[in-house]
Order: structure tokens, then C-alpha cells, then sequence
């Protein structure tokens, strides 16, 4: 890489990434915008490679509700399907006289036998179907109390609410220039004792052969007392940075990626929340000044900053 050879001095890297080295193995970025490992398992059963609890906590709000709606619609469809075929006349209270009305009442029978409401207007009789409803019952207080757990969970979990700029870009920055990035908290939570850090990864070719180094981007302030307004974080390019002599030409010609980790301390539950995205070369913009996200309020009382202005930017010419 023509790059590194512009540098005199040994680079530090960092090799406790948890990434391979490997680069004609290796696909892709090495995490996903969202902050998650761009990893794919094979080789064991797909049941196996999932956490059902990690992944229902996980799913986005609608897809989690979505998910609810569909559990409960297709247990009563099995129920009512059993109830219909062990025979409607063993459901006293159904007055229906077509197959569809039976089936339908069939299905609000079992409805209220699952959520344990029971209404009364229709009662199993005979051994067979009081046993499938007893089953039912009995399901559907372990099923509610599960979807209690998960709700529970959900709104317990504690989390980050911090978001990051789309894209990192490459500003003026004191006598030269600087790799810059910006996070904002977008929830009413108390973040303190933030800290961040920056690592580059970039395939290189070393005798040879391609292989992935990883070098820690040293902060101008890696840590802040309070994470009230938006902070930029920022990386000087001199020459102890691996991006010392990148033009704009070698970030589109060369691959490279900026692994971003911030945590803070969140006071509501007492505990450490963490967060991360990354940036590829390719989402970074070359020559260019993040706009001004806070200002005072027009009775100069309040701060007031406005988050739809995170990845806002205005280009500018650096000297390459």
C-alpha cells in the first residue's frame, strides 16, 4: 500500500481485535452498520445458532408485536382445528349451522380457553375435549407468562440511545486535517463518564499475501464527563496516524474500515451501556465541515439540538 510506505515510522497495531487476519477469508465489512458482527454461521443447525430470548429482545418493536399477533392467531387456529375435528357437538353453546361458523366458533371457544377468560357461552363436554381445553389453559397461562417476561425485558433492557452520523468525513482541523464522526444521544436518558474508541482496519499485502491490520485511531478526547449534546469525535491525522498522506484518491481506490466502540454510564439503571458502528472508506467524506447541531432557545433558557442535523455537512477543498 503506497500509503505506509509514506511513513517512516513502525505503525502500532492492535491484534485483540477479535477479527481474523485472514483477508482472502474474510467478506465484507467487519460490522454491519447497526453495530452488529457481519457474521454468518454454518455448520451446526440453524435452531442451535439462534437465541430465541437474545432474538425476541432484540426485534424491533413492530416485528416483535407482529410476532405476538401471529404466535397467538396460529395457536388457536391449532386448537380450534382439534376442537373441529374431535367434533363441534361436543362443544355445548355452538349454535352455528355452516362448517365455517362452527369453525369460527371453534376458534373463539378456544380464544377464551387460551387466555383463560371463559366466558361461559360455550363449555367442553365429554372426557376428550375437556382434556384438550384443560391443555389449552394450562398453555396459555405458560405462553402469557412468557410474552410478561419478554415485555419485561424489553422495557428493562437497558440501552445505549445513541445514534451516529451516516458518515464520517475528513475536516480542517488546527494546522492539518482530521478523521471526524459525531454521536448524539436522541432519547431523555443521563449518560455519563462516556468513553470512545477508534480502531482502522484495512487490508494490506504483506509478502505477498493480503492480510488484515488493525491499527488504533488515537482521540483528541476519548472520554467526557457528560453526554448531553452531540460530541464529534475526532482523530488528528499527523504522522503517528496510520491515515497520514491519504489523499481523497486513496480512499476510494484502497479498502479500509473504522470500527467505532462507545460506552457510557447510564444513571437510570445504574449500569454500563455500549454501542458501535462502523465506516467504510467508502462513507467517508473527503473535505468537508460538520453544520452546527445545538443553539440557544429565542429566550436564551434553554439548549436546544436538533438531531435530524447529525450527518449534516458542507463540503469544502483540502489540500491533498
Amino acid at each position: 500500500m503506497a500509503v505506509f510506505k509514506k511513513q517512516n515510522k513502525k505503525l502500532k497495531t492492535n491484534e485483540n481485535t477479535g477479527f481474523g487476519t485472514n483477508a482472502s477469508n474474510y467478506g465484507g465489512r467487519f460490522i454491519s452498520k447497526n453495530g452488529t458482527a457481519n457474521i454468518h454461521k454454518k455448520g451446526i443447525p440453524i435452531l442451535d445458532q439462534i437465541s430465541w430470548f437474545h432474538t425476541m429482545l432484540q426485534l424491533p418493536t413492530w416485528k416483535f408485536q407482529v410476532v405476538i399477533l401471529l404466535f397467538f392467531i396460529s395457536i388457536n387456529f391449532i386448537f380450534a382445528f382439534i376442537y373441529y375435528t374431535i367434533g363441534v357437538e361436543h362443544l355445548n353453546g355452538i349454535t352455528a349451522t355452516t362448517e365455517i361458523e362452527k369453525f369460527g366458533q371453534a376458534y373463539f371457544f378456544s380464544a377464551q380457553t387460551f387466555t383463560t377468560v371463559g366466558y361461559g357461552h360455550i363449555n367442553p363436554s365429554g372426557f376428550l375435549t375437556s382434556a384438550i381445553a384443560a391443555t389449552e389453559a394450562l398453555a396459555g397461562l405458560l405462553a402469557f407468562a412468557l410474552a410478561t417476561g419478554l415485555l419485561y425485558g424489553r422495557f428493562s433492557k437497558p440501552k445505549a440511545h445513541l445514534k451516529f452520523s451516516e458518515n464520517a468525513i475528513i475536516a480542517p482541523f488546527q494546522d492539518g486535517t482530521a478523521l471526524m464522526m459525531r454521536v448524539a444521544p436522541y432519547k431523555n436518558t443521563n449518560l455519563t463518564d462516556a468513553e470512545a474508541k477508534l480502531t482502522l482496519g484495512m487490508t494490506i499485502e504483506e509478502n505477498g499475501k493480503k492480510i488484515n491490520r488493525f491499527f488504533p485511531l488515537d482521540l483528541e478526547y476519548d472520554k467526557v464527563n457528560a453526554l448531553t449534546l452531540s460530541w464529534t469525535l475526532v482523530h488528528p491525522i499527523t504522522e503517528d496516524s496510520p491515515l497520514y498522506g491519504f489523499t481523497s484518491q486513496d480512499f476510494k481506490s484502497q479498502k479500509g474500515e473504522i470500527l467505532v466502540f462507545v460506552k457510557a454510564f447510564d444513571e437510570m439503571f445504574s449500569n454500563i451501556v455500549a454501542t458501535r458502528t462502523s465506516y467504510t472508506f467508502e462513507e467517508i467524506e473527503y473535505g468537508a465541515k460538520f453544520v452546527q447541531m445545538y443553539e440557544h432557545s429565542l429566550d436564551n433558557t434553554k439548549t436546544i439540538i436538533h438531531l435530524d442535523k447529525l450527518n449534516t455537512f458542507d463540503k469544502m477543498e483540502l489540500n491533498n
